[in-house]
């Protein structure tokens, strides 16, 4: 009994595996793949922006020899060293510091995204390999199938109710399937080393996929509503953001600025006569400002965004129907997937029950060859339709996920 738990606790491990299979190779590729690499380091520019907009203008120092001296009551000037520094309108770096953020934020969408496309690209190569291997077994089994009608055959041949042209034509179809199979073969190598690519990791490596996969009973229902949190629906949710902290930003910088500084002039002392503040150094504080009267360019930057809110509006709005269209596809195809599976596999059973038959007339003394091949020709396309049924299915499935989640 004991022994019994351990295996159903190892078979139910082992099905949870299967299960987290795919979602394991999407974490991979997420941590591996240098395109999310590239997106990761454009977001970390984007943040690093944020700091960079606390500044203030350079601290402006000057400094002048008076090569002629003048003269003044205290004595001849001779020289004049000047520090000025200019500050912004109050709120100005603030202003500045939301619009890095807000770049940042865009950023940070393209991550998303680009891990979204990725997963899909995963799952839709997954799938592939999933419905060539699914394929080959077919195959497998088909050839065996005839293997063993050919065994009948030769038995016929014996006794005289077959010829060797049929066991030679059985030969022949084993032959197209071998062929098949191996055809297979290149393009699993080709699409395992697609997606190997896609986890950024050696080409060769060895992708073990589930051995078989069914359409479940029902399908979720999704709304359109739902489409409301795609990124890229959020990007430019992000962007017109953006361009608004561009526009408080335009206005804080159309005000004034301030600057306080401060010059100093050495004087040297009189020597024709003589009283208290002779040679007595100046000190100068000095306040500024400077006005943007001319400021016919920060009208012009907030028309800019004004347009490009608008911009980014019309292209959400466009942006939109394209995934509408593309949701309402997908599950289009994906129903499709679910009625061609059933259709497939009533066929089946019809094209199995056939067989049953040809073997009972087997036994009874009858049997023709040519509806061997007939009927083993129908079953092998009924099955091959219905992986690619399955895979159909999954695809849009990945294709929904991609659009609503």
């Amino acid at each position: 009994m004991k022994k019994l738990k351990y295996i159903l606790v190892f078979l139910f491990v082992s099905a949870f595996a299967k299960a987290q299979q795919l979602q394991s190779y999407i974490q991979e590729a997420e941590a591996n793949n240098p395109e999310i690499q590239a997106f990761e380091l454009r977001y970390n520019i984007a943040e690093e922006k944020v700091n960079e907009a606390n500044w203030i203008p350079n601290t402006e120092v000057s400094a002048g020899y008076f090569v002629s001296e003048p003269e003044t009551r205290v004595g001849a000037q001779r020289a004049r060293i000047g520090v000025k520094q200019m500050l912004p309108w109050f709120g100005t770096i603030t202003a500045r510091e939301n619009y890095a953020t807000a770049m940042a934020d865009a950023e940070y969408v393209d991550i998303t995204i680009a891990k979204r496309k990725l997963a899909l690209s995963v799952a839709q190569s997954y799938y592939s390999l999933y419905s060539i291997r699914a394929k080959q077994a077919v195959l497998d089994e088909n050839i065996q199938l005839l293997q063993t009608y050919e065994q009948l055959a030769l038995t016929s041949v014996e006794v005289g109710k077959a010829s060797a042209v049929d066991v030679l034509r059985l030969q022949i179809r084993q032959n197209e399937l071998q062929q098949q199979k191996e055809v297979l073969e290149e393009e699993f190598t080709a699409e395992q080393t697609a997606f190997n690519n896609l986890l950024n990791r050696e080409s060769m490596m060895t992708v073990d996929v589930v051995p078989e996969m069914e359409i479940p009973q029902e399908d979720p229902f999704y709304s359109n509503d739902a489409l409301s949190l795609n990124p890229e629906l959020l990007k430019y949710d992000k962007l017109y953001e953006s361009v608004a902290q561009s526009e408080l930003l335009n206005q804080r910088e159309s005000l004034p600025m301030i600057g306080f500084g401060v010059d100093y002039l050495p004087v040297t002392e009189r020597s024709d006569v003589n009283f208290s503040d002779n040679g007595k150094d100046v000190l100068m504080p000095m306040v500024s400002v400077s006005i943007p009267i001319f400021n016919n360019r920060y009208k012009s930057i907030s028309r800019q965004n004004e347009l490009r809110q608008q911009e980014i509006e019309t292209q959400r709005e466009q942006r939109l129907n394209v995934l509408e269209s593309a949701f309402a596809k997908a599950q289009s195809q994906r129903n499709q997937g679910r009625i061609a599976y059933n259709t497939q596999d009533s066929n089946l059973k019809q094209a199995q029950d056939a067989e049953e038959i040809l073997v009972k007339n087997y036994e009874t003394g009858t049997i023709d060859f040519n509806d061997v091949l007939d009927i083993q020709e129908l079953q092998l396309k009924f099955q091959m339709n219905q992986i690619e049924s399955v895979q159909m299915y999954y695809v849009q499935s990945a294709i929904i996920n991609y659009l609503i989640n």
